[in-house]
This record gives structure tokens, sequence and C-alpha cells, in this order.
């Protein structure tokens, strides 16, 4: 029978593409860590790990049961859950992964819900781009994940179940009046997270331009003051602008351009009464 900590040292592995990274995520001592594998090696009869000059790289035996053992440690841990709620919302605590302006919009108001409604339940916060709490609720380390898709981004992994909360416009930042993208071809623009700059390629593109790039930043304070400060164009979501609004910037909704934010969680439902109250609250604040 594989052994549940040992199979979560190999995900942590494969998460973080190091010996290093792993003992550090688990509090684990390099030693430890490679005992571990070794012993996990022993008990599958299979090769894991190879050794490329001073590091590590998983082999195809070690993807697949790399794989297959994030999906097992999420349904564990879910179960673990579960089972804790049978004590009732009197106790236990609930996990959320969320992008930087949800945390400071809405995210609040759903968690001061929460505690009023549920005064014993500990909620525990990350601030994490989407793609990030994906791979953090697939491994069982959050209940919730509060991401965003644009039409064009790619499908979520299967298991993955997402609760809509909100559609977002999205602005073009500019010093002063801006008037359409069209307009732009030949400015400097400021690009934010993968996932913000590919939206903001597909855009330019599809007004006839490819963007010249100038500056990157996802911090919404540095990326306004940059576009106040005249060196450069940018385009931010409506949560962005209502979390931090830099006074010295305009602000020009882009027609049919739109984010969607969801609550994803992973697993089918029922879900445990924590995470289910927790998804009732940002519903509630949205």
């Amino acid at each position: 029978m594989l052994d549940v900590s040992r199979l979560r040292v190999l995900v942590a592995v494969a998460r973080r593409g190091s010996v290093t990274a792993a003992a550090k995520e688990l509090h684990y001592s390099q030693p430890s860590i490679s005992h571990h594998l070794a012993r996990l090696e022993a008990e599958t009869g299979a090769q894991l790990i190879q050794r490329v000059g001073r590091g590590i790289r998983l082999t195809e035996a070690g993807h697949l049961l790399a794989d297959r053992a994030a999906d097992i440690l999420a349904r564990l841990d879910a179960t673990a859950e579960e089972l804790a709620a049978h004590v009732g919302l009197r106790s236990g605590k609930v996990r959320l992964a969320a992008f930087p302006s949800a945390l400071g919009t809405f995210v609040p108001q759903a968690a001061r819900t929460l505690a009023t409604d549920h005064p014993g339940l500990q909620l525990t916060l990350t601030e994490t781009e989407p793609p990030e709490a994906l791979r953090l609720l697939r491994a069982g380390r959050v209940d919730v994940a509060v991401m965003f898709r644009y039409d064009d981004t790619a499908p979520e992994d299967n298991g993955v179940h997402m609760l809509h909360l909100l559609d977002d416009p999205s602005y073009l930042v500019s010093p002063g009046p801006a008037g359409p993208l069209t307009d732009h071809a030949d400015a400097q623009w400021i690009a934010g997270c993968d996932r913000c700059r590919s939206h903001l390629l597909d855009m330019c593109a599809k007004a006839g331009f490819d963007p010249r790039i100038s500056f990157t930043s996802d911090d919404i304070v540095a990326v306004q003051a940059l576009v106040a400060a005249g060196m450069g164009l940018t385009v931010l979501p409506g949560l962005a602008l209502r979390a931090h609004r830099n006074p010295a910037v305009e602000a020009t909704e882009i027609p049919g351009s739109t984010r969607h934010v969801y609550a994803a969680t992973f697993g089918d439902p029922p879900y445990p009464p924590p995470t289910k109250a927790l998804l009732t609250a940002l519903t509630t604040a949205t």
C-alpha cells in the first residue's frame, strides 16, 4: 500500500520542481525528502526520479503517479473536511485563494458575513492569480478558489466546478481622455499578469495592431502610477479600479471586453458545510 505522506512529498516535488523547494513547502529537511522519494520508489518498484546535474526531474512514471496522487490527496483532504464538519459549523476551517482585486473588493465582505454567521469557523486566505489558485485547489491545499477567465481562456481542468459570481468589464486606463483602442496603435503599453496580458494582446489584435509593451506589473497601484506619469496605457478590470483608483487617470470602458469571475471548487457536490457556507458568503457579497 502506498504511503500517503510519501505521495505528498512526490506531489510537492512535482509542483515545485526541486527537492529544496519541496522541503521548504512541507517544512522537511532535504535528506528527509530524498528518503521519502527513495522509499516510494521501493514501494512502487518504479523509478520515479532521475538525477540531472545537481538536481532531479520526474520520470514518466513519476509524473503519472504525481498526477494521480494529487487527485487522491485532494479527495482525502475533502473527506477529512467532511468528517470534521459533522461537529457542525461551530468549529472547523475553510481555505480560500483569490486574486488581488477580489481580495481588495468583495472578499472582505464575504469574510465578514462568514464570521458573523459562523463565528467558530476559521477562514484562511491566500493571494494568488488563477493558474496557481487552480493548482492549489487541485492539490487540496484550498477549498475554494476565486478566479477569473476571459472568453478566450483555455478550459479549466476536469473536476473543477465553477460558480459564477459576477461579470467584470475592462477599462482602457490613460492619463487623459482616450477614445477607442484603435487610436493607440503607436502607444506604449503596460501589461499585467499572464492571463491579463494574453487578454490585452487579444484585444489589440482585434483592434488591428500589436501593442508595444514597455512595462509589466500586476501591482494595480504601480500600474496606475505609471499611467499617470505618462509612461503608457493599460487595460484594467473594474474590480481593480474599485480596489484602487488613482485620481490622475481616466478610465474608459471597452465594449465587449468582460472577464468572468467564479468561485471554483474541486470534486463533485455536495460540499462540506464549511465550503458551502463560504460559497454562500461569496455569492451574497457579489
